[in-house]
């Protein structure tokens, strides 16, 4: 942690050495005497101990107190970013059976780019050419994949990829975001007080936005009904938008936008929501983590039209994994798929494609 949140270090001194480890992504408090880690993509137990819970209680506490929220019997569930960028949920008894539990994970210094994931072998060249031609164009994309899959960070690495000229609004549950370009403007949900009251959501948010004249919008994570006002947005002139959403394919993916947009409340028909899904949405990269603990994008996809009310999606690129050691060891490639509709665009704009056979 930096100097701003050094202090907390005080209330998790037990998890110390972890908090300073740049190779540990998540520290996974399970009640006083049970705390696990996440290194390089794999979970651990570790040796360390608080001393009772209410020690572990108390540190809770005094996080949520440095953030300004209130951690107790009427409000036994916090989510929280601490000052260094850092994510905290904590959950106390009664919610909790087995005592206080605290979820860390950690803000990551080093500024990943999609050169940096090409190097750690998350995406090939082709891939990388294949990003580059769809940001460069515009294309409404949603990063997908599970819990821990590296959704956050690929979102990162898109962003990098829109020109400076762009105006960017990032709208986050919890800022994790880090682009790089100069003219970002960022926004981050309110909670409800203690009263109940004061709090703007997401769908605030992205309504707010819409004034404030983004070339691009990019969301953290699409969770409810905020998934419709970001379609209408992509269908009325802000092209190049991004998000995120769990999903355990490009097609889940699609389905899950059309559930959320479904949970806006907006009375709809079925048919209606799904050609807002495919219109508004013009390409899918999902992400995976592989039993030895890396992290991949596993798949490129482009979305067609709706045929018989159905979703469509054309495959770019893939990974095909070919075999799993005893140890957890995966091997395996990146395949070609079939070439994107778009690829008179990207010469039209001299952008380099994958050579498609």
């Amino acid at each position: 942690m930096n100097e701003n949140s050094s202090f907390l270090v005080l209330f998790l001194a037990p998890v110390k050495e972890y908090l300073a480890d740049d190779q540990v992504s998540e520290i996974l408090i399970n009640g006083p005497s049970q705390i696990y880690i996440e290194r390089n993509g794999k979970l651990e137990e570790t040796p360390a101990r608080f001393a009772n819970e209410a020690q572990l209680k108390a540190a809770a506490v005094n996080i949520a107190k440095s953030v300004d929220r209130q951690l107790d019997e009427m409000h036994p569930d916090l989510d929280a970013r601490l000052p260094d960028g850092s994510r905290v949920h904590a959950t106390i008894p009664p919610i909790s059976r087995c005592g206080t539990i605290l979820s860390i994970r950690k803000f990551k210094k080093e500024m990943l780019t999609i050169d940096r994931l090409e190097q750690f072998g998350s995406i090939p060249h082709e891939g990388v050419l294949l990003l580059n031609a769809i940001v460069k164009l515009r294309k409404n994309t949603i990063v997908s994949g599970g819990t821990s899959s590296g959704k956050t960070s690929v979102l990162n690495a898109l962003s990098g990829l829109i020109p400076e000229n762009d105006r960017i609004l990032v709208l986050e549950d919890a800022s994790e975001l880090q682009l790089q370009q100069k003219h970002c403007v960022y926004f981050e949900t309110r909670k409800p007080d203690k009263n109940g009251q004061g709090e703007f959501s997401i769908r605030d948010l992205v309504i707010a936005s819409l004034r404030l004249r983004p070339d691009r919008l990019v969301i953290g994570e699409i969770r409810g009904g905020e998934a419709l006002d970001l379609l209408q947005a992509m269908n009325t002139g802000h092209s190049g938008s991004m998000s995120t959403i769990h999903a355990n394919s490009p097609l889940d993916a699609l389905s899950r936008m059309e559930t959320c947009a479904i949970l806006s409340g907006a009375n709809l028909p079925l048919t209606a929501i799904r050609m807002q899904v495919a219109s508004a949405i013009n390409c899918v990269v999902h992400t995976m983590r592989l039993p030895d603990g890396s992290r991949k994008i596993v798949e490129i996809a482009e979305v067609l039209p709706l045929e018989n009310g159905e979703y469509r999606l054309r495959s770019l690129m893939r990974w095909e994994t070919r075999s799993v050691a005893p140890d957890g060891t995966v091997t395996g490639g990146f395949l070609l798929g079939e070439c994107p509709t778009f690829r008179d665009d990207a010469e039209l704009l001299h952008l380099e494609l994958p050579e498609y056979r």
